[in-house]
């Protein structure tokens, strides 16, 4: 017998990938919040437009267990890219006026420097994402 019982079943495979991407979403939530609480004006602005798009990484992560780290970085990205440019329309805006909700998920205003920092996020969580997957292949062995 190998290693020492305890009486729980391990957590592995896809069951695992979304635990970790459930803890990932609440530590970039925390994070962001964080960051609100902590510093203001554009500091925290563009902070939350890279924890936007690494939380969207961590929810296609969730869906998608075995996405691979550029696909659900690039997923993410398309998404928040998406989500910017629909501000175009005014669309956005007029959700947002009407629902908390709507602001906090598709913002309101167009800001170009906002596709950066979501390429910021996205470039991030893949890393971690590579990181994580690593560590998992190095532990079955």
């Amino acid at each position: 017998m190998k290693g020492k019982q305890t009486g729980r079943t391990p957590v592995s495979g896809a069951a695992a990938v979304r635990l970790t991407a459930v803890v990932a979403a609440l530590v970039t939530v925390a994070a962001g919040l964080g960051v609100r609480s902590a510093a203001g004006g554009d500091v925290a602005k563009y902070a939350g437009d890279a924890f936007y798009t690494v939380l969207i990484h961590t929810l296609v992560v969730l869906l998608v267990p075995r996405v691979r780290p550029l696909t659900a970085a690039g997923a993410a990205l398309a998404f928040s890219w998406a989500v910017e440019l629909a501000q175009l329309t005014g669309v956005p805006a007029e959700l947002a006026r009407r629902s908390t909700a709507a602001r906090l998920v598709l913002g309101s205003t167009f800001n170009v420097p906002d596709l950066l920092w979501y390429a910021a996020g996205a470039a991030m969580a893949w890393a971690v994402h590579i990181r994580l997957r690593s560590g998992r292949a190095l532990a079955r062995a």
